[in-house]
């Protein structure tokens, strides 16, 4: 805090979440930190007037080889939420009402000027990005409040070590489904026009800097929350002619898409669910020409188990493992059936599995599903099950497993929700590592419609997909300029930190070994750590990871 209090300020954790009307925690103040080269680090300073709104431009300076103009600053805007969480949530919530919530990351330009409200919170968020040539030990970084005329308003350091060693590169395969139509309709754009591809890659690119390393790929519009009998717009990579009774495909979308992945940094493709979502019972919109006239070939008319749709899944998926085997794309794609199968759906996934298998020999089949017996009976190679219902695949050691979770998972594990404490987000990493999860599935990088898509949403009003989920379930980014691409979250910056928690532990596993990297996690715990069961405390979170900083340190001594 400043002598003269012009603005009053604090140092906070990344896993504070600032409320304009809550005195910050005096446990979540924190003044230094450290981090590996090649890591994203980020901390925030609070701040608020005592009287009357002043405004202020914030400078930042830092004199270390390897950082210099590395260090951004953003805003932290206030987002509205209309249903924080379900009517029954666990204690590990921070208000359970409707209100105003810190989420978006407002960019804020060099010579751009903060208001600084009275008597109310507000915070920046504030990211180093490590570059792997900075120099190691502690950096002081300052942070200055100053007024038009030049007055000093408030001063803060924060001290970040380097530590001489360089974060490994991500292993676990992640992918949050980007949802190109949602692009389209919020931009006001035509799908795949340029203006739409110039988006998508755009949005591609932020996910992929934040640990996105797959991306939904949409060889037909995807059969995803979408109303029965209803509609998404068309956003289909594959051409499909009919010739009398003969399929002919053409591939060239698909194949500008996957090249405008591998450029942005994707490693890896899923092709999106060849049958309906919730049962496999329908085949997705798929769209042709038959003679030159646009029709609509398959869809919510259409019976996935059909003579139809199998003749046209039989002519398709051969011509389309033909295409991945030409373009040297064998272990970068992953298929899928349908997206969360319940009980009462075996019958019914186990012919469109059935039909998919007839093909895809080799190649993985990856679903959402969280019932053992689809794996049980030898119906998906691949299950992916949330993260509350996971213990039974853990104990039948399912090789190579998964988790997601989504608007389902509201007690006890970790979430993302607006009204969950960051460090809840961020102890995934810890998860993911201990039980050698090999890859996280989320639904919602950017679903901006309401439930079903039965019409869109203004994202910085709605962000609760019409009153369905609760805010922060279906996107982690908000739409930005035109030319900017997305507004980010703190939320998608603390999802990248559980991530790079998870590699730190694997650099540790190399240095001492996989057992003394799990001790020195659970180390001091009444239990050991499960996906339901870990520390509520953000400060527990940070202190663990400066002690396995503090290992790799001494490791490398």
């Amino acid at each position: 805090m400043t002598e003269k209090i012009a603005i009053e300020t604090r140092c906070l954790s990344s896993l504070s979440k600032v409320f304009p009307d809550a005195e910050p925690a005096s446990a979540e103040r924190s003044g230094f930190g450290s981090a590996l080269r090649g890591e994203h680090f980020s901390f925030q300073i609070a701040y608020r007037a005592p009287e009357l709104t002043r405004t202020a431009k914030v400078c930042v300076s830092v004199a270390a080889p390897g950082l210099e103009g590395k260090i951004a600053v953003k805003a932290v805007g206030l987002a509205p939420s209309a249903l924080p969480c379900y009517g029954d949530p666990d204690d590990d919530i921070l208000r359970g009402v409707p209100g105003l919530y810190p989420d978006p990351l407002l960019p804020l330009g060099p010579d751009d000027m903060v208001k600084v409200p009275p008597r109310q919170w507000r915070s920046l968020w504030i990211e180093a990005a490590i570059g792997r040539d900075a120099r190691a030990g502690a950096h002081a970084i300052e942070i200055a409040f100053v007024s038009e005329a030049g007055e000093s308003l408030a001063h803060e350091v924060f001290a970040l070590e380097v530590i001489p060693a360089e974060l490994p590169e991500q292993e676990l395969i992640h992918t949050e489904w980007l949802h190109a139509d949602c692009l389209a309709t919020e931009y006001g754009v035509d799908i795949f026009s340029a203006r739409h591809w110039a988006l998508i890659e755009a949005y591609v690119g932020t996910a992929a800097k934040h640990g996105m390393n797959m991306l939904l790929t949409p060889l037909f519009t995807p059969p995803l929350d979408t109303a029965v009998g209803g509609e998404r717009p068309t956003v289909q990579l594959v051409d499909v002619r009919l010739e009398g009774d003969v399929y002919r495909f053409g591939f060239d979308k698909l194949t500008r898409w996957i090249e405008m992945g591998l450029r942005k940094g994707i490693r890896y493709f899923e092709f999106s669910h060849l049958f309906t979502q919730w049962g496999a019972k329908h085949a997705p919109k798929i769209e042709a020409l038959a003679e030159g006239v646009p029709i609509k070939l398959f869809g919510w008319h259409t019976d996935a188990a059909g003579a139809p749709y199998r003749r046209f899944l039989d002519a398709f998926l051969p011509e389309l493992v033909a295409y991945i085997r030409a373009r040297g794309l064998e272990n970068r794609v992953y298929f899928h059936v349908s997206d969360e199968p319940h009980e009462a759906d075996v019958e019914s996934y186990r012919a469109a599995s059935d039909i998919m298998r007839k093909h895809m020999s080799g190649f993985p089949i990856i679903d959402a599903l969280s019932d053992f017996a689809f794996y049980e009976l030898g119906l998906v190679g691949q299950p992916i099950p949330s993260n509350d219902r996971i213990d039974p695949f853990l104990a039948a050691g399912v090789p190579e497993l998964w988790t997601y979770y989504c608007c389902s998972q509201y007690k006890d594990v970790a979430n993302r929700f607006f009204d969950m404490p960051s460090a809840r987000s961020r102890v995934l990493g810890l998860q993911l590592y201990k039980f050698g999860i090999k890859g996280f599935l989320h639904w919602g990088f950017n679903f901006w419609y309401e439930q079903y898509s039965k019409r869109p949403i203004r994202p910085f009003e709605v962000t609760d997909a019409g009153g369905a989920f609760p805010s922060g379930d279906a996107f982690l980014v908000y739409p930005g300029n035109e030319g900017d691409g997305p507004v980010e979250s703190i939320r998608l910056k603390v999802v990248r930190e559980a991530l790079q928690d998870q590699r730190a532990l694997q650099l540790l596993e190399r240095l001492t070994g996989r057992d003394a990297a799990i001790a020195l996690v659970e180390r001091d715990l009444d239990e050991p750590l499960t996906f339901a069961a870990y520390p509520r405390d953000a400060a527990w979170l940070l202190r663990r990871r400066e002690r396995i900083n503090q290992a790799i340190r001494d490791a490398l001594r």
